[in-house]
């Protein structure tokens, strides 16, 4: 399995340490001020990408020194920085993508991000958005094993599609055995595994999975 991970500049705070993530990244890709935060977490961008209208013209030279490819784009474009960094990412065909620095800023952003989701879906490409608090990924029906992670302990489950159909959790805190849900619902909110592992299957529609954890305040 190829792993891509692409950092781009949403909040820093929102940023986890990337650095946890090195033995797991085959190939790094700096979106905009997202190539500067990897220079500065001490990690050579394969790729760095975009308009740069987010930093210095030094931090920009610093970038251009330090990254292996860099790409420079105009500033009006029919692209975002991130779509960029996704399509060469599909370009080096990634089966897994982690997505950084893609929300917690400008919510059309945020939103924009989780439906470039569903573009590497499509593809059978893995799509992750991972940030401090949360951790997101696209699923088709069948049936699914999610383990239970310490960093994020409350599950959710939402339908991408106006309805997903015959939805069953097993291993989890609250049960389910065969429920639609459709958007607005909140019967899948904030569950919890009871086992190192358990199982999510459902029959129709796209399924927005969310680990996440307590806001620290």
């Amino acid at each position: 399995m190829s792993t891509v991970a692409i950092v781009a500049g949403g909040p820093k705070n929102l940023i986890p340490d990337l650095n946890h993530y090195r033995l797991a990244v085959d190939y790094w890709i700096g979106a905009d001020l997202g190539a500067l935060l990897l220079v500065n977490a001490g990690i050579k961008p394969n790729l760095a990408v975009g308009d740069f209208d987010s930093i210095t013209p030094d931090e920009k030279k610093l970038v251009q020194k330090v990254a292996i490819q860099f790409e420079e784009h105009p500033v009006e474009k029919d692209k975002t920085d991130l779509e960029l960094a996704i399509l060469h990412a599909i370009k080096q065909k990634a089966s897994r993508i982690l997505l950084f620095g893609v929300t917690g800023g400008r919510l059309d952003h945020s939103m924009a991000s989780i439906q470039l989701l569903y573009r590497l879906l499509k593809k059978n490409i893995i799509g992750i958005i991972i940030d401090t608090y949360n951790w997101s990924e696209l699923y088709f029906p069948g049936v699914h094993e999610i383990v239970n992670d310490s960093n994020y302990t409350h599950l959710s489950f939402l339908p991408f599609t106006k309805e997903a159909v015959g939805i069953t959790l097993s291993g989890f805190y609250y049960p389910l055995s065969n429920e639609t849900i459709d958007w607005g619902s909140t019967l899948c909110i904030s569950n919890k595994l009871i086992s190192k592992k358990g199982t999510f299957s459902f029959t129709d529609g796209i399924l927005l999975v969310i680990k996440s954890r307590e806001v620290l305040i």
